[in-house]
């Protein structure tokens, strides 16, 4: 069991994505126009799903795919492209309507089958892969492995998830986060480090059979990500190099300082990125 820190943010992420951030996540994931701020959301969201999707066997006819934390559903209807059996599950009701409504047609053998309540439930069944895109990022490092381990037990292949990174420009973003207007805030995310991420799965049995395969980092604007693939020892193959999305620190904090009408250096002067010489900025 995942513990009850872990029901307890659960239970506060439905009441947010089901009711007071419906319409934001409606337009976030469709087409229409939003605000400068949650377009920079909108296009790190994009490469990460396509991040994971990179990481999943091109040819998945048989194979069977939880997407957990599904939201409208974007990864789960490319799964089905691939011919995947995907099991797509989410806490907000209106979300998961939201997916059924906007689910195309699918050629060949994939479906989709859209499921409301814990992505952690033991009555969804055994998976040969499991994608977590953006739905552990509100959780503790602790509440983190506990649901990596549920959900491993129940993984023949890998588990792709992402964390919010413990960074220097997550920090500066927080803080900048708060002179927006509240429309544009998102749930409280909890930074975590790899170091300590890494200790603590090394000491959970039930990841045991699973290697850190790989990670990457996506930067755009105000979205902050690390994808990070756990896959068997038994199925580890390699994987396509994933390039870099942002062009460094400054480069990723532009946009967002832009959007409120300061510069970069008012924003953060205290975060200059390193000079050749190695001087400036934050230490490494």
């Amino acid at each position: 069991m995942a513990g009850a820190s872990y029901d307890t943010r659960r239970g506060e992420l439905t009441t947010y994505f089901d009711r007071t951030a419906v319409e934001a996540w409606s337009r976030l994931t469709s087409d229409a126009p939003v605000s400068r701020i949650r377009a920079t959301v909108r296009a790190g969201r994009d490469a990460m799903r396509a991040t994971l999707l990179s990481w999943l066997p091109a040819d998945m006819a048989g194979l069977r795919l939880l997407d957990a934390g599904c939201g409208t559903g974007a990864l789960s209807v490319e799964a089905a492209r691939r011919g995947a059996e995907v099991v797509a599950i989410d806490v907000s009701p209106t979300l998961v309507g939201l997916a059924r409504d906007r689910l195309p047609a699918i050629p060949g053998p994939g479906r989709i089958a859209f499921r409301v309540g814990d992505m952690l439930d033991p009555g969804l069944g055994r998976f040969d892969h499991v994608v977590a895109m953006d739905s552990l990022i509100h959780y503790r490092a602790a509440d983190i492995v506990r649901a990596l381990a549920v959900l491993g037990a129940r993984t023949e292949g890998s588990v792709l998830f992402t964390v919010a990174p413990r960074t220097a420009l997550l920090t500066v973003m927080h803080a900048a986060g708060k002179l927006f207007p509240r429309g544009d805030r998102s749930p409280a995310i909890v930074p975590v480090t790899e170091g300590g991420l890494r200790r603590r799965m090394s000491s959970e049995p039930a990841l045991d059979g699973f290697i850190w395969a790989q990670s990457h980092r996506v930067n755009s604007g105000f979205y902050l990500s690390n994808a990070i693939a756990l896959t068997r020892a038994s199925q580890q193959s390699p994987h396509p190099e994933v390039p870099e999305r942002s062009g460094g620190l400054e480069g990723a904090l532009q946009p967002a300082a832009r959007s409120l009408g300061v510069s970069f250096e008012a924003a953060a002067p205290h975060l200059r990125m390193r000079g050749k010489d190695g001087t400036g900025g934050t230490p490494a």
